[in-house]
């Protein structure tokens, strides 16, 4: 079985297509395909309301190249999901149809709360009976999820992002609002635990030299790489760090919010597992096609 997941983000758009197959018993997902493309739509959505036309041209190419490796891998089943930068904007649903239209690729602009959800069903093996707080960074919204014994117990999205805190968009009563949430359900949970999901944050535990098989991050640590990455310009961060440039720019906002949240749970510890909206949407394919299709 291939599967194929479309996240198109605020800061950049990926697809990634995956061959689920079963061997003695054991089911295995394995990357087949990988791409990242750094179209920032939320530049535009977030200054102007509405995607520009060159980025509209631009974004309507790319689907058409997505849906050709589509069809080139036979795969089985994808689903596209757009999130802030889309939702937000008063022309992608027009986009959308545009694509649908002219190229058959169904985007599906959804909501913070089902972007939480997708996010999360790559998540569950990592939850027991501690206290987590999930922190998914994204270029225009962050997603906060609450989880206890295992059981979510709340979920929001803010309009808080990478892209937006670099161009200055966060207002004030935003980051009051994440506080006052995360305050509400983790005020008296000791020993809260942080996951941290997106590309920065991965980016940000890479930089940090880990040791084999270790996928903690500690705040301090944390701090530590943000320190050094404040001390490089725009241009070291490229050329001496080897940054991406869509990524040069933002990560050091982003990294800045992981570490607003976590002090607001005064949690000291964070799990980056390197998963993310793409792996969310694989997970939901595999289950609605896994009676259909024989591996």
């Amino acid at each position: 079985m291939k599967l194929a997941a479309v996240d198109i983000g605020s800061n950049a758009i990926r697809m990634q297509i995956t061959s689920v197959t079963q061997y003695e018993g054991i089911i295995k997902f394995k990357k087949v395909e990988y791409l990242r493309f750094p179209l920032r739509l939320g530049l535009d959505v977030f200054h102007n309301q509405k995607i520009s036309e060159i980025n509209r041209r631009k974004f309507v190419k790319l689907m058409k190249a997505f849906k050709i490796l589509i069809d080139l891998y036979e795969v089985d089943d994808y689903m596209a999901c757009a999130t802030s930068a889309m939702r937000e904007s008063v022309n992608g649903k027009e986009i959308a149809l545009e694509v649908r239209e002219e190229i058959g690729l169904k985007i599906n602009i959804i909501d913070g709360d089902r972007e939480a959800e997708l996010i999360n069903q790559s998540l569950n093996k990592f939850f027991d009976e501690k206290t987590y707080l999930h922190i998914d960074v994204g270029g225009g919204s962050t997603e906060l999820n609450i989880y206890k014994s295992r059981e979510k117990i709340a979920s929001k999205s803010f309009q808080i992002g990478s892209v937006r805190a670099l161009e200055d968009k966060v207002a004030t009563p935003v980051w009051n609002s994440v506080e006052a949430f995360v305050h509400k359900y983790l005020e008296n949970s000791p020993s809260v635990i942080s996951i941290g999901t997106g590309g920065n944050i991965n980016k940000i535990f890479e930089l940090s030299l880990p040791h084999k098989n270790k996928r903690y991050l500690d705040y301090g640590k944390i701090e530590e790489v943000l320190g050094h990455l404040q001390t490089h310009t725009f241009e070291e961060r490229v050329n001496k760090l080897n940054l991406n440039h869509d990524r040069a720019d933002v990560i050091i906002p982003a990294g800045k919010i992981y570490q607003r949240v976590m002090q607001a749970a005064k949690s000291k510890k964070m799990l980056v597992p390197d998963l993310g909206l793409k792996d969310g949407i694989i997970q939901v394919l595999y289950e609605r096609n896994k009676t259909k299709k024989p591996l």
